[in-house]
């Protein structure tokens, strides 16, 4: 059984120093039970015989219970498939990505609190910046990215029309549209804000409602920027759910339908692939799993270069950022093998000097602990077990502090190939530094992590880059190459961005989150379409030729028995509109005019004889840009109207050469109609084709312009 409420355990309040209230469990009066939010209320276990106790970092105290015992997590996923589903397919793109950048913009304004409970995980300041305003971030660029690139529309076309009929009249393309089913997105306990947000705003563009569930140890903290999220009052309903605690069940609800991604060990992600319905009923699953990412330090880089000191600088961040707790973290150093010792001492000394260990709320403090003594004793076993394989400890080591503290700890090793030290992962503050014997030889050690999220590269040879990316990119899912030219720039090797993939092959779980509009794809089916160009046209929103239109000449034009699409504002333009221009004749001297005053006097243009001797010209012929330049004085409406500007040409083609006394003329159709849900005007792509006197195809591309919505400025 399970307790509902309209309002949760407040976290946010908790955070804040208000009173919880909801129920909560009778032998720990003082402290709630994280709840969930499943099927549009805040619930929690009534009477739970399965509760998890998470504890402070820092100092033991006990901040947060979980259990799921009673919840109805069937519910929740027909909760998503229905309501969720039907609050999302009644946006299109655009108005799914503003929705993501007013969420940002709130979370933006209330992001302390969720600084102040990370605080309670160890997280300090710098690592809620990558966390918390990380997660923020990658709303903002999803949102942006969402409206830029993708159409204003539920459907995405994918690639090029493909003309399957001598006649054009069948054609085929791929489209992408939304899964009809929920997003089940698992967490691990290092990012519990951007975890959640880098899933779910590939999600909500897509159109596909999500089930968080996030791992326990900093669940709490995931159901504060939930509890934010449904507060806001900008989400449809349905469109997020969340689960504190476990959900083993989870996945017996799911089916081709839906999408899960998880992320944790390769252990787990292992027995959730096993599954039957990722097996056997087309549940799609991926992973981001466990990874030995690599930082190679190029043979040019030698210390006293800038390549060295940016190596040390690269190393001491991965290994105290979240006190190394993080995925992309650097867990071999692969060095030439004369610079070990140089590696380990300059490291060594740059942790002496900058790392001090303690409470994040303590302003003198620079890292703080592991997530919980449990995670400690894990980082600690796994130290062991490196040491059993030949590692030595040349800084710091498992023994030194107390609690959930975990000191940042060096290893060499006199065998690079030790089998442990590219099998075995202390997930942690810790690094082995790796001697190779050349390139070739690095290369070789790089690959023995058996597939990992990311690996740095610092030379500033560019033979050296050319060499590592072509022998370590296969088995990675991100390259980041560093030097003195971007060193200032980049950010990090361990910061995966909204903009490109993470994730990678191998034991890291063959995943690719994130990697901007490819990630929104990952929740939607592409579908090959085929039929005639009004079939196409009606299931893209597309205009493709052949397609029915309703066309306008220059005379109708003049006469007033037409109007000339560029006269008409989104309200009225409809896809298919045309304009067709009259023939146009070319003249020898516009082409010698053109040359000169352009300073284009290329032979095809000026020279007689040798343009006749090209095959591929029959005389001297017109400039591809005069040709355009021509087009456009035949389509155009000079009066002022709704067409606001010209921005651009997309997929320009010259195809048959135009010689003097040829003609030319232009079909110039509505192809694309994109209104800008935040402006007064939209994006109208134009399919253009320029054809000569025997109605040849002579240029094809499309113009873009920017179009008022209403024709307010010139109207009348």
């Amino acid at each position: 059984m399970s307790t509902r409420n309209s309002t949760p355990v407040s976290l946010i309040s908790e955070a804040t120093g208000g009173t919880a209230t909801a129920t909560i469990d009778e032998t720990r009066t003082d402290v709630a039970l994280v709840p969930s939010f499943l099927s549009g209320e805040w619930v929690t276990p009534e009477a739970p015989t399965r509760v998890v106790d998470v504890e402070d970092a820092s100092t033991g105290e006990l901040v947060a219970r979980v259990s799921t015992d009673g919840l109805d997590i069937a519910g929740a996923v027909d909760h998503a498939r229905t309501v969720g589903q039907a609050g999302l397919q009644a946006l299109t793109i655009h108005e799914r990505a503003i929705k993501l950048k007013e969420l940002a913009l709130y979370l933006q304004e209330h992001k302390q609190v969720l600084y102040e409970l990370a605080h309670k995980s160890g997280a300090n300041k710098r690592d809620n910046f990558v966390d918390v305003d990380g997660g923020i971030s990658t709303l903002f660029t999803f949102s942006s990215k969402g409206r830029r690139e993708l159409p204003n529309s539920k459907v995405i076309v994918d690639g090029p029309t493909e003309v399957l009929s001598k006649d054009n009249s069948f054609l085929g393309t791929h489209i992408h549209t939304s899964l009809p089913g929920v997003a089940a997105q698992i967490n691990a306990f290092n990012f519990p804000v951007w975890g959640m947000l880098e899933k779910f705003a590939p999600a909500f563009i897509a159109g596909v409602p999500s089930i968080v569930k996030p791992a326990t140890p900093t669940g709490y903290i995931t159901a504060a920027c939930v509890e934010l999220m449904v507060d806001s009052g900008i989400l449809p309903a349905g469109s997020i759910q969340l689960i504190s605690g476990s959900a083993r069940d989870l996945l017996d609800h799911l089916d081709y339908r839906d999408h899960v991604a998880f992320t944790g060990s390769a252990a787990t992600a292992a027995k959730l692939r096993s599954h039957d319905n990722v097996q056997l009923h087309g549940l799609r699953f991926t992973s981001e799993a466990d990874s030995l990412n690599a930082a190679i330090l190029g043979e040019d880089a030698t210390p006293g270069t800038p390549e060295f000191d940016a190596f040390i600088k690269t190393l001491f961040a991965e290994m105290t950022s979240k006190a190394g707790q993080k995925c992309t973290a650097v867990r071999r150093a692969i060095v030439p093998a004369p610079l070990v010792d140089a590696v380990a001492t300059a490291l060594s000394e740059r942790i002496s000097a900058k790392v001090v260990p303690g409470d994040p709320r303590d302003k003198e403090a620079t890292m703080g602990p592991l997530v919980s003594r449990e995670q400690r004793d894990d980082v600690a076993a796994a130290v062991a077990k490196l040491v059993e394989a030949g590692g030595k400890i040349v800084h710091g080591g498992p023994e030194e502090l107390d609690g959930a503290f975990f000191a940042p700890t060096i290893l060499t090793f006199a065998d690079a190939d030790a089998d442990a030290v590219h099998d075995t992962e202390a997930f942690g503050p810790v690094v082995s530094i790796l001697g190779y014997a050349d390139t070739d030889d690095a290369v070789r050690l790089a690959a023995r992590g058996r597939g990992s999220l990311v690996a740095s590269v610092i030379t500033h040879d560019p033979e050296l880059t050319a060499r590592f990316a072509a022998g370590i990119a296969a088995h990675h899912g991100r390259l980041h190459f560093l030097d003195r030219d971007d060193a200032k720039t980049s950010t990090g090797h361990g910061s995966p961005l909204p903009h490109l993939i993470h994730g990678g092959p191998g034991r890291a779980g063959g995943g690719e989150e994130l990697g901007g509009i490819r990630g929104v794809k990952h929740y939607m089916q592409r579908t090959a379409i085929q039929g005639s160009p009004d079939h196409l046209t009606a299931i893209t929103g597309q205009w493709h030729r052949g397609a029915r239109i309703q066309r306008v000449t220059r005379a109708e034009v003049e006469a007033g028995t037409g109007v000339h699409p560029f006269r008409k504002d989104l309200a009225t333009l409809r896809i298919g509109d045309q304009f067709a221009s009259d023939l146009r004749k070319v003249t020898l001297e516009e082409i010698l005019e053109f040359a000169e005053e352009t300073g284009d006097t290329f032979y095809a243009h000026v020279n007689e004889e040798a343009a006749t001797a090209n095959p591929f010209f029959p005389r001297r012929v017109a400039h591809g840009y005069l040709l355009v330049a021509w087009a456009a004085g035949l389509f155009v409406e000079p009066a002022p109207g709704p067409v606001l500007a010209n921005y651009g040409l997309e997929n320009l083609r010259f195809i048959t050469p135009v010689t003097y006394d040829d003609s030319v003329r232009v079909e110039l159709t509505a192809k694309r109609i994109t209104p800008r849900v935040t402006d007064e005007y939209g994006e109208v792509c134009w399919d253009t084709v320029l054809y000569n006197q025997n109605d040849e195809i002579v240029a094809s591309y499309d113009v873009l312009t920017l179009v008022e919505k209403v024709d307010t400025l010139y109207a009348g």
